[in-house]
């Protein structure tokens, strides 16, 4: 039985896709002898024929996999592209290295454990690229015998 012409009818009543038109499949002689938008309208009205939901995507498969991320995983060798300069830039892994450094000398100065002059010459050293992170700062610190 085809319905084309009912389902096409529906669909500009209901503004939706022919492909988003349910029709009951109990009622089919019933929509078939539909001529009219009318006729279309009523059966509407009556629930023989109805608009589908619309289809979404679900991102709960992503967002699992985002959790695992987070966690560290799916994050080895062979899910890497680029090289470890592409992933995190020279110059934003500088960034964030030199801002730590700052912070935990200004701490030092703030506490008193080192005075103006001993921060100048070790804030010198940090922009040029003296110390590899704060805990190679704290190391040097100690064997200068700063940090006790």
């Amino acid at each position: 039985m085809n319905l084309r012409f009912q389902r096409e009818m529906a669909a500009k009543i209901l503004k939706c896709g022919v492909h988003r038109v349910w029709i009951d499949p109990n009622a089919l002689d019933e929509i078939a002898g539909a001529a009219t938008k009318d006729d279309i309208r009523e059966l509407i009205e009556r629930g023989v024929i109805r608009r589908k939901s619309v289809k979404g995507i679900s991102r709960a498969r992503i967002n699992r996999r985002k959790a695992q991320r987070k966690k560290g995983r799916r994050r080895g060798h062979g899910r890497r592209k680029g090289r470890a300069t592409a992933r995190m830039p020279r110059k934003r892994a500088w960034i964030m290295r030199i801002r730590a450094l700052r912070k935990r000398l200004r701490q030092l100065k703030g506490d008193g454990v080192i005075d103006s002059r001993t921060y100048r010459i070790l804030y010198r050293k940090a922009k040029g690229g003296e110390f590899r992170s704060v805990a190679h700062l704290n190391q040097y610190l100690e064997t200068q015998g700063i940090l006790g």
